[in-house]
């Protein structure tokens, strides 16, 4: 199709370009252009996204919020250049879902909620660059979880003016609390650390 880049050039991708990527089984997220290949997750890494999943779901829908999204979905939060991430879990308010259903091939809003699940190959740097990368292109918060040290830390967006971000890290013992994104939402910390190895 004209205009797009060839795997391998220097000219930046589009999301239409990912169809053609090599190892197409493979999850792939794309920066600024630059294509990026997931790598396969360790086993806690895979625990901690399924039972999160569990749990928001079984609050989510029981409560008609929105949609949750697993790993394998891509947000095109921007385009020129395109910038397509793919959560670990991910949730959007029902309020802002497209109003014709789901069904284009990749979801252009930001989701309200992107949780990303630390695996040991993850850099402290690059994780920092991606979740103020979530907040800058409109994530209202951040969940980063990181099943080795059991905890979580929470990074969303305050109300009102300026682009301020409050941080919190959840210990074990503490409570997930989904505030305003995911009202009523509680959930004790243990529960998602359960099957990991201490």
């Amino acid at each position: 199709m004209p205009g797009r880049a060839a795997i391998g050039s220097t000219k930046p991708l589009t999301a239409g370009d990912l169809p053609a990527v090599p190892n197409p089984d493979l999850p792939h997220e794309l920066w600024h252009g630059v294509l990026r290949l997931v790598m396969p997750a360790s086993a806690a890494h895979g625990s901690a996204v399924s039972r999160l999943t569990v749990m928001l779901g079984q609050h989510v829908y029981a409560h008609a919020l929105g949609e949750l999204f697993s790993e394998s979905t891509g947000f095109l939060l921007e385009r020129d250049p395109d910038t397509l991430l793919c959560p670990d879990v991910a949730f959007v308010a029902a309020g802002r879902l497209p109003a014709g259903g789901l069904g284009s091939p990749f979801m252009e809003i930001a989701p309200d909620l992107a949780v990303e699940i630390l695996s040991a190959g993850d850099r402290p740097a690059a994780v920092r660059a991606k979740v103020a990368e979530y907040l800058r292109v409109g994530v209202r918060c951040v969940w980063v979880i990181d099943p080795a040290a059991r905890r979580v830390q929470v990074h969303c967006r305050n109300a009102g003016p300026g682009t301020r971000t409050a941080t919190t890290e959840l210990t074990e013992g503490d409570v997930l609390d989904g505030r305003e994104i995911l009202p009523g939402f509680r959930r004790p910390l243990v529960e998602l650390f359960g099957a990991i190895l201490r």
